[in-house]
């Protein structure tokens, strides 16, 4: 693998970490943006820069490759109009910005990797969803497009633009499961409404093994589902973390209580998705390493189990 120069947004966060250390430890010479860049280093691992804003960025310097995953988090706070306006503007106002500065540079990058969500798709219920099905709207929908959009300026400028929708990222240490944890191992857990929604998952792995190909697959562009092949649906997922867990799974949330308490939030969890990784899989071939539910719990959960 060749070594590059690698410009990062959103490296300090679940994924990101990951994966800044697994491509330092493959030679490549990493740059992320942070907020807090004195910190990069302790975080992302040492060798990795840290950056405080993109006028940091001079004309002259030199990045191989890009890869955008900045964006606020889209379940910490109830969809108030202003929380929307946070959501949306670190995401496409913040990839309008790399942009710009992308375009600032006298030699530009290979390849720009921007991230997405399957929210791309909206509510579909039993649909299977690829990546040529057209969308329903919602919010979800109008943000992913936009921030994909926003990404895809970057072709202007001859740039290869890979679109990352990314699905439920399972893994250790994060994300929505980390949260799921304490009522179900309290044996409070339950399915959520009738829980007949699908839910398409990934397991943190995979998602970096489909990042690193499309930093070095020179045919890979515009949007791919970062999705395994065998989503569940949510009672599914609900029984196979329970049963993991050795816990009872007795008390499911009503919809209504869910709407009650999150509005405009709930249909995160009460929408469907059924998303599969179809060029993922007829284009390139790609093999996850965990195909199912179980085998990405146990990796993902291993310190948790009694």
């Amino acid at each position: 693998m060749t070594m590059r120069s690698i410009l990062l947004t959103g490296g300090t966060g679940f994924i990101g970490t990951l994966l800044t250390r697994q491509l330092s430890g493959q030679g490549h010479q990493l740059t992320v943006l942070s907020r807090n860049p004195e910190r990069v280093p302790l975080i992302c691992g040492p060798g990795t820069k840290g950056l405080g804003k993109f006028e940091d960025i001079t004309p002259d310097q030199r990045f191989d490759a890009v890869i955008n995953l900045a964006g606020a988090p889209i379940f910490d706070k109830r969809w108030t109009e202003a929380q929307k306006r946070i959501i949306w503007d670190s995401r496409v106002l913040l990839t309008d910005r790399l942009f710009e500065t992308l375009e600032r540079l006298a030699i530009k990058p290979e390849v720009l990797i921007s991230g997405s969500a399957i929210g791309y798709y909206g509510n579909q219920g039993d649909t299977v969803l690829d990546e040529e099905t057209p969308a329903k709207d919602d919010f979800s929908h109008r943000l992913c497009s936009a921030w994909e959009n926003s990404a895809l300026q970057a072709e202007q400028l001859d740039i290869r633009v890979c679109l990352i929708r990314t699905g439920l990222v399972l893994g250790h240490g994060g994300g929505l499961l980390q949260r799921m944890l304490l009522p179900f191992k309290l044996g409070l857990g339950g399915r959520i409404g009738a829980g007949n929604q699908w839910m398409s998952w990934i397991h943190r792995q995979d998602w970096i093994n489909i990042a690193c190909a499309m930093l070095n697959d020179e045919s890979m562009r515009g949007p791919y589902n970062a999705t395994a092949p065998n989503p569940v649906t949510n009672r599914e997922f609900t029984e196979t973390l329970a049963a993991y867990l050795k816990r009872p799974a007795l008390l499911p949330i009503p919809a209504w209580a869910l709407k009650l308490l999150l509005g405009e939030m709930s249909e995160l969890v009460l929408g469907s998705q059924r998303v599969m990784p179809l060029r993922l899989i007829n284009e390139l071939g790609f093999s996850f390493e965990y195909n199912d539910l179980q085998s990405a719990l146990t990796e993902a959960l291993s310190s948790h189990r009694d």
